[in-house]
């Protein structure tokens, strides 16, 4: 049996952020930002709270059945709170949509790639 990888997204919004937290939030942006945003084992972080409070977690992870994904939605969802918590940002209305890319339709090259390997 073939290993699956799912990518999740969390997404929610900082709530009850300090001036100094949302200040803390702003000198980190350029880490944090979406053109940095990578699906990670240990979820990455992306925001820009100059602009809104909303945020998204990616986490990366594995499963061996398409069942594994609602599992792999739970850890992503505890990974986003447990970062969210050990630097003290308090969040609201999290949602998580996942992805399992064995089910993500091929693009052209890929199609070609298959084909020539078949054909």
């Amino acid at each position: 049996m073939s290993t699956r990888t799912f990518r999740i997204m969390v997404r929610g919004v900082f709530d009850g952020l300090t001036p100094e937290q949302r200040a803390e939030l702003q000198a980190r942006a350029g880490d944090h930002d979406i053109l940095r945003a990578a699906f990670t084992p240990e979820g990455n972080l992306s925001y820009d709270v100059a602009a809104r409070p909303a945020f998204t977690f990616r986490y990366l992870d594995g499963g061996e059945t398409e069942e594994d994904i609602l599992e792999a939605t739970e850890r992503a969802e505890t990974a986003a709170k447990a970062w969210l918590a050990e630097r003290g940002y308090g969040h609201k209305n999290l949602r998580s949509t996942a992805e399992d890319l064995s089910q993500a339709p091929l693009g052209k090259r890929q199609r070609r790639e298959a084909a020539r390997k078949n054909g």
